[in-house]
């Protein structure tokens, strides 16, 4: 009987937990059963699986306190995600228990939830999901939250959520117009009503309305239970005032994040202390109490995580209060604090080379330029400055090393006998010093590596008993392991004993084992003998050693090294006296350091220089002094105009706004002919008039004219790349001039433009045939020339033309122009080579005149006869056919002024084909490479 009542028992129980696995039935047993297996065990782990995801995304979250920091601490990471690929195992995990939820526990029954933990799932769902930022699945599980629950207890917490995932798509204003709506909703102020203001919040910020994010952000800093958030928010708000330039209630916010004291993040704490610090007052602040505040913020152990950021700080105090020394060392401290902020290390960097290249130190300058370039992001406006700066900086680092080992040898050749002794030796003082600094720091990084290979175990002892091993086991003695492994005491240890005693012996010398070791002069007498036969073994080697070592350290090693042939010494004054005008030249047109200009004018002047130096020079600090000081500038305008009354300086100084009548020998009427040979396409002659030029007009404002023309000539020589160098060096040596302007211009737009440009095998309907050739006035060139002529003459072929073409300084090209197909260019060239009166036995290259355009420009014959070409090249992405595209020309100046300005025309930048008129007419520098036919027909 009573077994009979146990298995009616179990067959109940059975009964009862199938009804209450069904999801079908809408019942009390049901509902509750799947509701607390959901709760309590899926969504649990689930939750906590989250919570872990969150935590890790939080502490790697690297918040970027130079910008305003978003209100929440996740970043986007830029790597793309392949499907069903996740980054944190544990919202994978988190995703995984919420689709368990849903899919073994949903109790959809007439279209209708019955189980009240399937919103949470669908919640745990979207959260997962948006923290492994796949946005658009997480905002899919909020909406139907939206439309299946709604009137779920979590539906706020959903909306909030929902707003997120829109504003993380870029839907910034859809989720500000949402989380309104949502705010009239929400009847209680708290944490709900607080995480939807700082949600609306970060909505503004991206939308960049300050001033709505700033009463948002405030609302949920007051209502708010979290101190983590609080602070977090009341920093935002700190640097949203001091982007709107309210500077007092700036400071006033960056208070209360520090008065928060602990239960703010530190790092908080630490920022807040550098960002008040940026706008303390260096004329009327505290600079003591400044001074202490950060003195013992940088004592406090707890800040020994953001001591870069706190020696940056103040390092830029120390710079602002005109103490360059500290400061550098400050910021040295802040570099040598590693830290994965690498604004903050460039920030470091660029002031460093700030500081040095206002010390004149360039090559120093230099170098910390290029760490600064390093540590900032691609493709920023500061990173383009920095670089800018830094190429100029190349220019100032070769003069300025130049003029300074100049003038050292030129003066130490000017010194007597005893002077070249006394300054040597002091250099040779200096020089020991140095050496044996870096040979204890020598010592001192071997020493470092010995007892990191020792920790290792990979360091043997020079001492170690022959026939043993070093890592050889001793016996097994006391509390020796007997287990194989090695022990750790230190006795035990041959390596670390015999490295000990090496130690003792370099600190104590060799000591006698008694009583009182410590005293030398006990062991005085037992040392003697070994000291004496030591000295005796050692001194052989030390007189075999002594004649190197003393020949570096002796005057006469240097002495003889100088220049003794005055030749050489007036050749290292020359090259001196134009690196000082070059740095005057720099200093005043790249770098507005004026200063620093007049004094190498100065230096200049006062070294008796050649005389094509004087006057530029003398003009030059003439308009410096204009700006710095008047009563210097008319001193030397009187100079100029006494001294050298019939120069072109003392006529423009004299009567400044009347027109000079030209020599033949001018800069100006110099460059005339020398533009008329360019429009003649004598380039050759041209480039070698044009370096002629420049080097004797140097210090002339139509210096930058010629640069140009140069530029333009290299450029129909040499193909882009050496065109790119030469606009390059007249973008960089003359940014004020209208030519500067022009080539930087030609560098930024057009030069792209021509570099896209791609060989091709499309068709053409317009051909052309090359003949290759050294010399046009060679006899086998004219030959050619007239076989070629006598063919179009003897065909009647009126429509073909020839010209000769050049296309380096050592290749030309003889054309034939007008065929309109590749067959009859085929044929022409056929008939040529095989006809009995012609015989022509030179090679002929085919070409299109599209491809033929494009050789020219890039000097790419090569690529073209070895079949280089591609199907579908991107076509120019500029109006017309390549040939007709437009060129950028350089009016002529007004021949009545030589101070204006040219104005400039717009053209086609691969047109050179002008009517005969208006080429008469022109003049000035063509700004990009023109594709012509050059030389005259033949």
């Amino acid at each position: 009987m009573k077994a009979n009542i146990i298995k009616y028992f179990i067959f109940s129980g059975f009964l009862i937990f199938l009804i209450a696995c069904s999801t079908k039935r809408n019942s009390f047993l049901s509902r509750n059963s799947h509701a607390l297996s959901t709760k309590y065990n899926i969504l649990y782990n689930g939750g906590i699986a989250l919570d872990k995801g969150i935590q890790e995304v939080i502490s790697q979250n690297k918040d970027n306190f130079w910008e305003i920091l978003p209100v929440e601490r996740m970043q986007i990471g830029e790597d793309k995600i392949l499907p069903k690929e996740n980054k944190n195992a544990n919202f994978e995990r988190a995703e995984t228990k919420a689709t368990k939820a849903i899919q073994k526990h949903s109790m959809n029954i007439q279209g209708s939830e019955k189980n009240p933990q399937m919103d949470e799932s669908y919640l745990l769902l979207g959260k997962s999901r948006y923290y492994d930022q796949r946005f658009l699945p997480a905002l899919e599980a909020f909406n139907y939250v939206l439309y299946k629950y709604p009137k779920s207890d979590k539906i706020y917490q959903v909306k909030i959520w929902r707003e997120k995932t829109n504003m993380r798509l870029e839907n910034d204003a859809l989720a500000v117009n949402n989380l309104n709506k949502l705010l009239k909703e929400i009847k209680f102020k708290d944490q709900i009503f607080a995480d939807a203001n700082a949600t609306l919040a970060q909505a503004f910020l991206n939308l960049e309305e300050k001033d709505s994010a700033v009463a948002k952000i405030k609302i949920a800093t007051e209502f708010t239970k979290s101190n983590e958030e609080k602070a977090r928010y009341r920093y935002i708000l700190a640097q949203l005032y001091e982007k709107m330039g309210y500077k007092d209630s700036a400071y006033t916010a960056y208070q209360s994040v520090i008065d928060m004291n602990r239960k703010s993040a530190r790092q908080y704490v630490i920022h807040a202390h550098a960002r008040q610090a940026s706008q303390f007052d260096y004329e009327k602040g505290d600079t003591i109490a400044f001074l202490k505040k950060f003195t013992d913020l940088i004592a406090d152990r707890e800040n020994r995580p953001y001591l870069d950021v706190l020696h940056h700080q103040l390092a830029l105090f120390y710079e602002k209060s005109n103490n360059p020394t500290i400061a550098k060392k400050n910021y040295n401290l802040s570099l040598k604090k590693k830290t994965q902020d690498s604004y903050l290390v460039a920030s470091n960097y660029r002031n460093l080379a700030d500081l040095y290249f206002i010390d004149s130190k360039f090559v120093m300058a230099g170098k910390y330029y290029d760490s600064t370039l390093v540590n900032l992001k691609p493709r920023t406006r500061e990173l383009n400055l920095i670089k800018k700066k830094r190429e100029n900086l190349e220019d100032v680092i070769k003069y300025e090393g130049i003029a300074q080992q100049n003038d050292s040898i030129i003066s130490l050749y000017n010194m007597d006998l005893n002077g070249k002794n006394a300054y040597f030796d002091k250099y040779i003082v200096k020089l020991k010093k140095e050496e044996e600094a870096s040979k204890k720091l020598a010592d001192k990084a071997a020493i470092i590596k010995e007892n990191q290979n020792r920790n290792e175990g990979n360091i043997d002892s020079g001492d170690k008993p022959s026939g043993k091993s070093v890592n050889s086991k001793p016996p097994n003695l006391g509390n020796m392991p007997s287990n194989g492994t090695q022990s750790t005491f230190y006795f035990y240890n041959p390596t670390t004993v015999a490295f000990g005693q090496k130690e003792f012996i370099k600190n104590w010398g060799k000591r006698t084992l008694q009583d009182n070791w410590r005293v030398a002069s006990l062991t005085k007498k037992t040392t003697e003998k070994e000291e004496d036969n030591n000295d005796k073994n050692e001194s052989d080697k030390d007189s075999k050693d002594s004649i190197a070592i003393d020949e570096k350290f002796t005057p006469d090693f240097y002495i003889k090294q100088l220049p003794t042939s005055q030749t050489v010494i007036d050749s290292l004054s020359k090259e001196r006296n134009f690196a000082y005008y070059q740095l005057g030249v720099i200093y005043k047109e790249k770098f507005k350091e004026y200063q620093l200009g007049i004094d190498r004018f100065e230096k200049l002047l006062a070294n008796n220089p050649e005389q094509r130096l004087v006057l530029p020079s003398m003009y030059n600090l003439y308009k410096l002094y204009e700006i710095l000081n008047k009563t210097k500038a008319e001193q030397i305008k009187a100079r100029i105009i006494n001294e050298y009354p019939d120069s072109r300086y003392a006529q423009i100084l004299t009567n400044p706004n009347t027109d000079i009548v030209e020599s033949s020998d001018s800069p100006k009427v110099v460059y005339e002919n020398i533009y008329k040979q360019y429009q003649n396409r004598e380039f050759k002659t041209v480039l070698l008039n044009t370096e002629r030029a420049i080097d004797r007009f140097t210090g002339d404002e139509i210096v930058p004219k010629f640069e140009l023309l140069k530029a333009n000539i290299v450029g129909k020589l040499s193909g882009l790349l050496e065109y790119s160098k030469a606009l390059n060096f007249v973008a960089l040596n003359y940014p004020n001039s209208e030519e500067g302007k022009k080539a930087e211009k030609l560098l930024s737009v057009d030069l792209p433009k021509l570099e896209a440009l791609k060989l091709s095998r499309a068709n053409s309907k317009n051909w052309k045939i090359l003949y290759a050739t050294k010399d046009f006035e060679d006899k086998n060139t004219k030959l050619l020339r007239k076989k070629i002529d006598k063919f179009i003459k003897d065909r009647g072929l009126s429509k073909l033309s020839v010209s000769l073409d050049i296309y380096t300084m050592t290749d030309n090209f003889i054309v034939i122009h007008g065929i309109n197909s590749k067959d009859l260019a085929q044929g022409i060239t056929s008939v040529l080579k095989d006809y009995k009166d012609y015989k022509v036995v030179e090679t002929p290259i085919i070409i299109s005149t599209e491809n033929y355009t494009i050789v020219q420009i890039k000097k790419n014959i090569d690529d073209y006869l070895a079949g280089n070409l591609e199907d579908n090249p991107p076509p120019p992405n500029w109006d017309g056919t390549i040939e007709k595209a437009p060129v950028a020309q350089q009016p002529k100046p007004d021949e009545n002024n030589e101070q204006q300005q040219p104005n400039t025309q717009e053209n086609n930048p691969l047109d050179g084909k002008l009517p005969a008129r208006a080429k008469e007419k022109e003049f000035g520098v063509p700004t990009s490479i023109q594709v012509e036919k050059l030389g005259k027909k033949g």
